[in-house]
């Protein structure tokens, strides 16, 4: 079996501004069980909007806000849901995907 990464980096298409700083990349932790509460793992497996917001935060650094979130450009919504998705899965079915 393959072992599953701890992290991912997500480069975002449309940085993010904060204050006087630009936000270029995500850093994404493997979440435990905790990190997925208030949500459901069939919403978080079709990358449903509600439940992304909810749990991205938890898992990201530096850290998403909820606002941050909304106003985000689609696309890096979808990068960061796709690369969140890959914690998800079983290393079984993982060791099947085409690799990178």
């Amino acid at each position: 079996m393959s072992k599953q990464k701890e992290g991912v980096n997500v480069t975002l298409d449309t940085p993010l501004t904060r204050g006087d700083n630009t936000v270029t990349d995500i850093l994404l932790t493997k979440p435990n069980s905790g990190a997925l509460r208030g949500t459901t793992l069939s919403d978080l497996m079709s990358l449903d909007v509600s439940a992304l917001c909810k749990v991205l935060p938890r898992v990201s650094s530096p850290a998403l806000t909820p606002q941050e979130l909304n106003s985000m450009d689609p696309s890096d919504l979808v990068q960061l849901g796709t690369a969140f998705l890959d914690f998800l899965l079983p290393n079984s079915v993982r060791e099947n995907l085409p690799q990178d």
